[in-house]
């Protein structure tokens, strides 16, 4: 039977690639890797393809883009109609013609800002699940530092992608970064003239920022997302807990042709909607406020969203924090609330899986997911941050709930700056109290099978709610974890009574373990669960239930003996 010409030129083409470059070893690799089958290991992906449509749609933009500051009028017969005869940047005007002018402009404008919000909000999502779920322990403690490497660039694309049509809305933003920049002691003014290219607003900024925000910062991206896949190809895909998953292998579908059929289905679904979204959704007209004018500054002027904690911390601070040093000016209602306090929040998430590691003293590797409710520490402070973080964001838009709500913008502030204090202590206590009652519910439900509302008389006349038990699969993911104990240290002196070297440093870790492990509840032992099933009369078995009588209160939902 004679071969096809795609056959022999597809088979050639392989074998040229397998010779050079050992293509069969790699696809033999990547096409058996196995990838488990949950809806929250999407969130990366998400991210991924919001991306991808960032770069597709940013190369259009690019064609049309003009990153300069030269002052021009608007032409007389351009739209729109409100800014014709206005003077303006370049950047500005080129932007209202890519608006306005060129066919599709507006709609890739729209889907490349909808994307970056997209792309923002999956990576925030994605390392919430990581971090609340334990995806961060060993051996994955680097992968984690490279995804919030990438939070922070997207952090610093979105700002410089939004700054650059120079209209009032993103200049009032680069009024903000000057402020932020001169507020730096000493260096502060050399730092600010060196990045505008003068006296704010300078010459330079924009077409700066056009260099970093279409060459630096995607390449930079780009490296961290090969430097991320590898690492999750090298260090396998974790997995949530189950019957028959283990630290030993993965229970999934392999990446060819299952894996590649719903990624490659994902991205046109994520792209659709990013389309649709730019379509029928507006946002970002910069026709609305102008070109920029460092002299007014309105209400209502928020960063996207992904910025608005640092505007709400900027907001918050008192202004009179401040003092003269050495004839240089500290200014502390600066430095504290846009410097310190982000540094401590993105620092706390960035090296926790350090400081966990440290408190477990465990150096085995993980590939099982934790439940957040088994680690009562870990998500409480989880959620304390993320409480924090959204409480800031709301103080950003302090003069939009004044406004909205027709309150005082001086007692919302005043009520943000006790929450900056409460809200983490509040949120911290509550969820951990949830945690631990959750773990003991899951117990008693181990132990004595879910409630069914169904009551059933004994041949001895005793009445009693009957229980269903677990499955297997229910019962392995109440009770397959593992809950960490805090550290033991050796005695201060050995039995000669000379002081034991290391002693203080074993005894941080053991007092930083107690503050994450010393409330804890210990999972259901095999002993336990034969001990309470032993008692099994009153389970509702799938055969039936022998030896009772069902009688007049089945399904009542009354309980009115013991349970068991």
């Amino acid at each position: 039977m004679s071969t096809s010409t795609p056959a022999r030129a597809a088979g050639a083409t392989a074998d040229f690639l397998d010779t050079r470059i050992g293509a069969s070893k790699l696809v033999k690799e990547f096409a058996r890797k196995i990838f488990p089958d949950h809806w929250s290991f999407l969130l990366g992906e998400i991210a991924l393809y919001s991306f991808i449509v960032l770069l597709l749609s940013g190369t259009f933009l690019t064609m049309f883009f003009v990153p300069s500051m030269a002052e021009i009028h608007y032409p007389e017969d351009a739209l729109p109609v409100t800014m014709q005869g206005v003077q303006m940047s370049e950047a500005f005007a080129s932007t209202l013609k890519l608006s306005f002018a060129v066919k599709g402009g507006l709609l890739m404008r729209q889907i490349h800002h909808w994307a970056a919000l997209m792309f923002m909000a999956a990576i925030v999502t994605h390392m919430l699940r990581i971090f609340f779920t334990g995806a961060f322990r060993k051996p994955r403690e680097l992968n984690w530092i490279v995804g919030f490497l990438l939070m922070v660039l997207g952090l610093v694309a979105g700002f410089t992608g939004y700054s650059l049509p120079d209209d009032v809305l993103s200049g009032n933003g680069l009024r903000i970064t000057d402020g932020i920049t001169k507020g730096v002691p000493i260096i502060g003014s050399y730092a600010s003239f060196l990045i505008f290219g003068g006296e704010f607003p300078g010459v330079d900024i924009i077409p700066r920022m056009f260099t970093a925000h279409i060459l630096v910062v995607p390449g930079l991206i780009l490296a961290l997302v090969a430097v991320h896949l590898m690492l999750v190809v090298v260090h396998k895909h974790t997995q949530y807990p189950g019957p028959g998953r283990t630290n030993k292998n993965v229970v999934g579908f392999p990446l060819f042709p299952v894996y590649m059929a719903k990624a490659g289905g994902f991205f046109f679904i994520v792209f659709g909607v990013l389309a649709l979204m730019g379509a029928t959704m507006s946002i970002n007209a910069v026709w609305n406020y102008g070109p920029y004018d460092p002299s007014p500054v309105s209400a209502g002027a928020q960063p996207d969203w992904y910025m608005l904690f640092l505007e709400g911390s900027l907001r918050m601070m008192p202004g009179q924090a401040e003092f003269v040093v050495g004839g240089f000016t500290v200014p502390l209602n600066v430095i504290i609330p846009a410097m310190i306090v982000p540094g401590i929040l993105l620092g706390a998430l960035a090296l926790y899986p350090f400081i966990e590691a440290i408190a477990t003293g465990d150096k085995r590797e993980h590939h099982v997911l934790d439940r957040p409710r088994n680690v009562p520490f870990r998500t409480a402070f989880g959620v304390a941050v993320l409480a924090e973080l959204i409480m800031l964001a709301l103080a950003g838009s302090n003069d939009l709930i004044a406004t909205h709500f027709s309150l005082s913008i001086n007692d919302i502030t005043n009520t943000f700056r006790v929450l900056f204090f409460v809200l983490p202590v509040v949120t911290f206590w509550i969820t951990k109290r949830i945690c631990l009652g959750l773990q003991r519910r899951d117990r008693e439900i181990v132990l004595h099978g879910r409630e069914t509302g169904t009551i059933i008389r004994m041949a001895t006349g005793e009445y009693v709610e009957v229980h269903k038990p677990l499955d297997d699969f229910e019962r392995w993911t109440l009770v397959g974890y593992e809950a960490p104990r805090p550290r033991e240290i050796e005695p201060a002196e050995d039995s000669r009574g000379v002081r034991r070297k290391g002693y203080r440093l074993d005894s941080f870790k053991a007092a930083l373990s107690r503050v994450f492990y010393e409330d804890r509840i210990e999972p259901v032992t095999p002993a336990e669960l034969a001990a309470a099933h032993s008692h099994g009369e009153h389970d509702m078995l799938p055969g039936g239930t022998d030896n009772v009588e069902p009688t007049a209160l089945a399904g009542s939902g009354q309980d009115t003996g013991h349970t068991s």
